[in-house]
């Protein structure tokens, strides 16, 4: 595979990061994978969000210098990383940049104290064991100094990964799916220390994931990417509760996503009526759904979050809600905390409930139902 690229700017100002990048991929004489990436990030954690291949590693190795751009130029503050036109390209060992992979590379010879102060190999020997003991006590992992990483848990591993990257005071930490193999508690209590870290220290930090409750748990905004291109960027309930992208809302737990056709629009009341379409052989089923700038026939997308609909037994009256449906139950599954229900409405729903709640409607399959939708729980989404 050939590679050929380009940023044309990153810039940090004090604790602030600027992006544009562009790097194409080739095989062959084939086209390939394309990234073209612009934001500025300013201190404080900002989470890289998007499917498999969508281009944020590739976006970290160029900011790293693992990844070689033609040309453009990269600055840190008054620092020029990278520069084209003066031919000037810092090595990665001189960005003072952290990098945390999710195969973490701790030598398995060393303590973990001795892993930690590995990068520090030119500072005298007593102020090694003092930063090398601080970053310990911040991780929560100081009785463990001297033990090696195969005596230590996952995410005790984990722990000391981090305090090893940042133990070197970086001006930028990159993480790339660094918790992806811990369980949720672990992961949990690692993303707060982490969170109470970067509250003292305020620099920005570029944080890779696939999972919905990191992003809400550590980010302060999002990038969502796909195929290389940002598709928004904002704070988490910016990006992830109201998604404009099909892919998002699948990747933000959207579980509902219809193909449907625009009937009426009631500018008045800021909402528009929509067809099903694959409902139309079975009888038409409409939603209402907010409005939007399109014409009475346009397709659309509706994306709909399985927990936001609710059940009911019995037909409901005196609603807020405008979206009433008719169904029956055809699935029913337990999932740990979750209950999902699988509904034909003339469409098939998936609906969570909690296993209480589903106990107290006394639900079986073959049961007559009502689905209760809001209308802003119904999302238009581009394909």
């Amino acid at each position: 595979m050939n590679a050929v690229s380009s940023i044309e700017t990153i810039s940090a100002d004090g604790a602030s990061l600027s992006v544009a990048v562009q790097k194409k991929f080739s095989a062959g004489g084939a086209p390939g994978f394309s990234l073209a990436a612009e934001f500025s990030v300013p201190s404080g954690i900002t989470i890289l969000f998007g499917p498999s291949g969508a281009g944020k590693t590739t976006l970290l190795e160029c900011i790293a210098g693992l990844a070689r751009p033609d040309n453009g130029r990269i600055s840190a503050g008054d620092r020029v990383l990278f520069d084209s036109e003066r031919r000037i390209d810092l090595p990665v060992s001189q960005r003072s940049i952290a990098y945390v992979f999710q195969t973490l590379a701790l030598f398995p010879h060393l303590s973990v104290a001795q892993n930690v102060q590995y990068g520090l190999a030119r500072l005298p020997a007593a102020e090694k064991r003092l930063r090398a003991r601080q970053i310990l006590e911040s991780f929560r992992i100081e009785h463990l100094a001297g033990r090696k990483p195969d005596a230590v848990s996952g995410g005790e591993r984990q722990r000391a990964a981090l305090a090893r990257s940042l133990v070197t005071q970086p001006c930028l930490l990159l993480l790339d799916e660094p918790l992806a193999a811990l369980d949720s508690a672990t992961r949990s209590k690692i993303i707060a220390d982490l969170r109470v870290w970067n509250a003292t220290h305020r620099i920005p930090v570029l944080y890779v994931t696939h999972s919905r409750e990191e992003v809400f748990a550590l980010g302060e905004r999002v990038i969502a990417l796909e195929q290389g291109r940002i598709l928004a960027q904002g704070t988490p309930q910016q990006v992830l509760e109201a998604p404009r992208h099909e892919s998002i809302a699948q990747l933000a737990g959207f579980e509902n996503i219809f193909d449907a056709v625009v009937t009426t629009l009631r500018p008045e009341q800021g909402t528009m009526r929509c067809c099903l379409q694959d409902t139309q052989q079975k009888g038409n089923v409409e939603l209402e759904v907010p409005l939007a700038r399109v014409t009475p026939g346009a397709k659309v997308r509706i994306a709909v979050r399985a927990g936001d609909i609710l059940l009911a037994t019995e037909f409901p009256r005196a609603l807020s809600a405008r979206n009433v449906l008719r169904g029956r139950l055809l699935t029913l599954a337990r999932h740990g905390v979750t209950v999902i229900a699988g509904v034909d409405c003339g469409a098939q729903i998936e609906a969570h409930l909690t296993p209480g709640a589903c106990d107290a409607l006394h639900l079986q399959v073959g049961q007559e139902l009502w689905l209760i939708l809001k209308t802003y729980s119904c999302h238009l989404v581009a394909g």
